[in-house]
């Protein structure tokens, strides 16, 4: 019977998204069961990966072609299709007007810098592991150029896209509102068919707002307002599997328009994993973790059956609520901590003129003042403000997440729940898991080097001159 209420109160997208799909639970503290429809799907994507890894960078390199290029096919066609129909240009006007309350807050900053890692593969591993298969004379400076603009220029490509066809979708919405508004006053007043219409409405509403104030108040009349309409989007899968694909319904053609859409998504997802599993083998393999018998089809079938296994919280009734605190949670803060300590190890570790030789090695010219200014001064106080910010923030707040619950009195809108203390202290725990190496291995550098400095001055001549000499050289083997 609940089920039966959902789908009344509910849109079919909705509907489908959360109970059809994810069968959700109404809070995470209820895990519910496995679904065997979602694990098989599970199982099938990282079987398409593992295919696409069991030669390693070769079979890698086959698939890109069709990763790489598939997406920028089928977002042009969606370009081309969103700018013809209507509202277009209102989801443009409210893509490129800025919002500067929300811009004050830095949770927005904070998933900025997310979305920005998260297509750059930054502090993943992915772009070193790639990188690694560079010439070593190769035109670092160039492709970092390149590599930044394509990704920014794709990211405003995408965003004219979709919101082209977000706007498509409030301005049907808008429609529709306005439609029922004109069926009910048309009923209450006993109006003639047509003589309100959708152009002479705001004049309709206002004229009987003078005449018969208490008669219109009697009529249940929705709040009809565009702007309203284009602030309900989301993120997330919320964006992906219910509101874009609202908006896809409603166009003509709408299974071609489905198909293109979702294949388009899961040829993005694999090319993501590609970064991934690449900055996982490729340390295991540099480090020589792994013995030597070991093949590579063998390792990477390992790994991927590891991650498989992981993910099997995601395909239970309360999966979408674990995916939300990966998302907004290991996915957000460990990257800014491991990228803010990979510039300082880097610039302030091994130095800026050492760094500055590699550089001139591989390139044939020294970094300018710009890309210096970057890497000593900007990039690390834009990482370290907006950590502190928002912990500064988080801190203040006891975090809480959407929950699609039946029984709230507001459904079929989310329920805001605040996540329970234990569910906290797991955010806390994968907050650190990924960064905890990083104090661990420099307190373990800091010792080897001491203990090694130690035994040489045990087994040194007690002339002064030759420990000095000693320690000097000593100090150029580890800068070597």
């Amino acid at each position: 019977m609940s089920y039966n209420v959902e789908c009344v109160k509910s849109t079919p997208s909705n509907y489908f998204w959360y109970r059809e799909t994810l069968n959700i639970t109404p809070d995470i503290e209820t895990s519910g069961s496995l679904h065997w429809w979602l694990v098989i799907c599970l199982a099938s994507a990282w079987f398409v990966v593992y295919v696409c890894f069991i030669k390693g960078i070769a079979s890698i390199g086959k698939a890109v072609y069709v990763t790489a290029t598939f997406p920028f096919l089928v977002l042009t066609v969606f370009l081309i299709r969103g700018l013809t129909l209507p509202g277009a240009t209102d989801g443009l006007l409210y893509l490129f007007t800025p919002d500067w309350e929300i811009l004050k807050n830095p949770q927005v900053w904070l998933d900025a810098f997310t979305q920005i890692f998260f297509s750059l593969s930054l502090a993943f591993g992915g772009l070193i592991a790639f990188s690694s298969y560079n010439p070593e004379r190769n035109n670092c400076e160039r492709d970092a150029i390149l590599v930044g603009v394509i990704n920014s220029a794709t990211s405003i490509y995408v965003s004219i896209s979709i919101f082209s066809i977000l706007g498509f979708k409030a301005t049907t919405a808008f429609n529709s509102c306005v439609k029922e508004n004109i069926l009910a006053l048309t009923d209450h007043f006993e109006f003639s068919d047509q003589n309100i219409t959708a152009d002479n409405y705001d004049h309709w509403v206002e004229y009987l707002n003078r005449t018969s104030p208490g008669e219109l108040a009697s009529v249940d009349l929705r709040h009809c307002d565009l702007q309203t309409f284009l602030d309900q989007s989301a993120s997330g899968t919320g964006l992906a599997f219910i509101v874009f694909t609202e908006a896809v319904v409603e166009m003509p053609g709408s299974q071609i328009w489905a198909i293109l859409f979702f294949v388009m998504l899961f040829t993005l997802g694999l090319s993501s994993m590609f970064g991934y599993i690449e900055g996982i083998l490729r340390p295991i393999k540099d480090l020589k973790l792994m013995p030597k018998w070991m093949p590579n089809e063998l390792l990477t079938a390992v790994i991927c059956s590891i991650a498989f296994l992981s993910a099997f919280i995601f395909t239970m009734g309360s999966g979408n609520y674990w995916l939300e605190v990966f998302n907004s949670y290991v996915g957000s803060v460990p990257l800014l901590i491991i990228a803010f300590f990979e510039i300082i190890g880097v610039m302030h570790g091994r130095g800026m003129k050492t760094f500055s030789e590699d550089i001139y090695f591989m390139t044939g010219k020294r970094p300018n003042i710009f890309w210096k200014a970057c890497w000593m001064v900007i990039s690390p106080v834009m990482l370290l403000v907006v950590l502190v910010a928002y912990v500064g923030i988080q801190a203040q707040t006891h975090p809480s997440y959407h929950a699609w619950n039946p029984a709230y009195e507001l459904f079929p809108k989310t329920e805001m729940k605040p996540y329970p203390d234990w569910v906290f202290a797991i955010i806390v725990l994968l907050c650190v898991l990924p960064v905890i190496s990083i104090p661990l291995v420099a307190l373990y550098q800091l010792v080897r080097s001491r203990i090694k400095r130690s035994s040489a001055l045990v087994v040194l001549n007690p002339d002064c001159n030759d420990i000095v000499e000693v320690e000097l050289q000593d100090q150029k083997n580890q800068r070597a």
